[in-house]
């Protein structure tokens, strides 16, 4: 089976509005086209956007619930009542429960509150019913989720017949039925009129935070320290750097340089990171090595080393964190290599639109990530399964064009249980179904995907000119940090450059090194060995890249790191 081809979109912008910007701004004309593209049209909004301050985080109490929550909390804490903190085993919620935990410590510190994080095979995602039994058995009269509990209507109700109360911070949609909680903090659910609804879990219990802090009349400070927790969930969890997200980012990502939390330090003291913290090293460097803390053991030590205040101790649970990231990265690196033998080894397989690969002994924890790797490889709707007691079970990741969810809808009576969303689901299955099923979902994807949904689209901000690309440029292009969803990291495109000497390296990677008009620029594609050989070396070349720095003996300088490439157009 080949590796996916992709094609090149350029994104499209208002001309006269961004030109207006420029002459406002003063800046390269480039970068008002590429501030065009992200909504950005005055020079009031160019200045939130490259200035944010937190003095613009919205009022917490606009937040619909917020009042109840507060109060609850506050009367739990006069009345000397215990206090459960629960929340998910992945970034968000560890984060999450971290923040609140160490505050409320803070402020009743009494040994009367505890946290829980569910077993992630033997609970599964979300509020469990082991959760409220622990509850009940061990006497707490206040249960706060975060980053789940808004679908938990049936387990909200048992907790309140078992006389616990429920505030439940969460940011996922809302189903039609709300759970029957105390307070429900989440910018989604209907008639919540607060002005921004893409907080992550972790930046709704900041927001309860903030709230609890200026009820007691204590100064932003005792919320403004967990930045760099929730800076770390925004950017595990991927969801859009904008409004509240990219204030509290940008202002985490500097606490996380300068003054970062004892375990983040650990964390960064134990990784490969050698400059300067980006969102992106929150991403892949950080969050990986606080998912495996769930996904190869218990992900209560996520918790444990986020909250603890002797640094030694915290490196201690971050070396141990930082192994079994290496056990999982082994793990899903092998799981990986046999999942493409059996794509290999399958009839016709180079013709289907889903790939379905199970084994019965591939480790459970990491079957979203091999399915997101042969996703990235194929571009196919993926499904990875392993054996789970008499079933089997596994993880789904999608293409745009395909709802993943809505696919296994349709398969629904061959499944023992299913969840999710548009690009990523999960399921159980009985081994009597899964030839059915793949010959099932396989229909299904073909009624639905076209051969152009099955090419990867890459989008690209802006053609450039090699010698558009200087320090200069770029250091105005890095005060659009944090990148994420919506404001992605600029993508270029450059066109008709002189090949002068591009090598494959080892591992598949290849080493660029281009001209064009007398302007020469070396960049690495990782990965991209197999297009170059299949090309045939071609004299001139179009590459579409993001810059980056490159330091090598002392010496600064800008190199492309290269996404895809053609043979220069005629």
């Amino acid at each position: 089976m080949s590796i996916a081809q992709k094609r090149w979109k350029l994104k499209s912008f208002n001309h006269s509005a961004a030109k207006k910007l420029c002459d406002e701004l003063r800046i390269h004309p480039l970068i008002c086209n590429m501030l065009n593209i992200r909504g950005i049209k005055t020079f009031d909004q160019a200045k939130a956007f490259f200035r944010p301050q937190l003095s613009e985080l919205h009022d917490p109490f606009l937040m619909k619930g917020m009042n109840i929550a507060v109060e609850r909390i506050l009367t739990s804490i006069k009345e000397n009542e215990k206090i459960l903190i629960y929340g998910d085993y992945d970034v968000d919620g560890t984060t999450s429960v971290s923040i609140m935990y160490d505050f409320l410590s803070f402020v009743y510190p009494s040994k009367k509150i505890e946290y829980y994080i569910p077993d992630r095979y033997k609970e599964g995602y979300g509020l469990s019913s082991a959760g409220i039994e622990y509850a009940h058995n061990n006497n707490f009269s206040l249960l706060i989720t975060l980053d789940c509990g808004i679908k938990s209507v049936e387990l909200v109700k048992k907790a309140g017949d078992l006389k616990i109360d429920t505030i439940i911070c969460d940011h996922h949609l809302p189903g039609n039925v709300l759970p029957p909680a105390v307070a429900i903090l989440n910018p989604k659910q209907p008639s919540c009129n607060y002005p921004y609804k893409e907080l992550c879990g972790c930046g709704v219990g900041l927001k309860l935070i903030q709230a609890l802090c200026r009820e007691l009349k204590l100064n932003n400070d005792y919320f403004q320290k967990y930045l760099d927790l929730v800076a770390t969930a925004i950017a595990a969890d991927i969801v859009p750097i904008t409004g509240e997200n990219r204030t509290i980012a940008y202002h985490g990502l500097k606490k996380a340089n300068t003054d970062p939390n004892i375990g983040i330090r650990a964390l960064i003291e134990q990784s490969t990171l050698k400059s300067q913290v980006s969102i992106n090293g929150l991403s892949f460097i950080i969050g990986p090595r606080i998912n495996a803390a769930g996904r190869m053991g218990d992900a209560k030590r996520a918790v444990a080393l986020f909250i603890e205040k002797d640094l030694n101790k915290a490196k201690e649970i971050a070396l141990t964190l930082q192994s079994e990231n290496t056990n999982r990265k082994e793990a899903d690196s092998s799981i990986t290599e046999e999942a493409l033998a059996q794509i290999q080894l399958e009839e016709n397989a180079h013709l289907k639109k889903t790939i379905v690969v199970f084994n019965d002994s591939w480790h459970k924890g990491v079957l979203g990530i091999v399915a997101s790797r042969l996703l990235e490889r194929f571009y196919k709707p993926t499904i990875v399964l392993t054996k789970s007691g008499d079933c089997y079970t596994g993880s789904a990741r999608s293409i745009a064009g395909f709802n993943i969810y809505e696919g296994l809808d349709k398969c629904s009576h061959l499944l023992k249980a299913f969840g999710g969303h548009y690009f990523a689901a999960g399921m159980t299955i009985s081994p009597d179904h899964i030839s059915t099923f793949k010959t099932e979902f396989e229909n299904i994807a073909n009624e639905i995907l076209t051969e152009e949904d099955m090419i990867p689209e890459i989008e690209i901000d802006t053609e450039i000119q090699l010698k558009d690309l200087n320090l200069s440029f770029y250091n105005i292009l890095q005060q659009m940090e944090p990148f994420g969803p919506e404001n992605p990291k600029p993508v270029f495109c450059v066109k008709n450059t002189q090949n002068i000497g591009c090598k494959i390296m080892k591992e598949d990677h290849l080493r660029f090194d281009i001209v064009q008009d007398g302007v020469r620029m070396n960049g690495i594609g990782f990965n991209l060995a197999d297009k170059y050989e299949t090309l045939g070396n071609p004299e001139k070349l179009d590459i579409v890249f993001t810059i980056e720095e490159n330091y090598f003996n002392g010496k600064t300088s800008l190199q492309m790191k290269v996404i895809d490439f053609n043979i220069a157009e005629k």
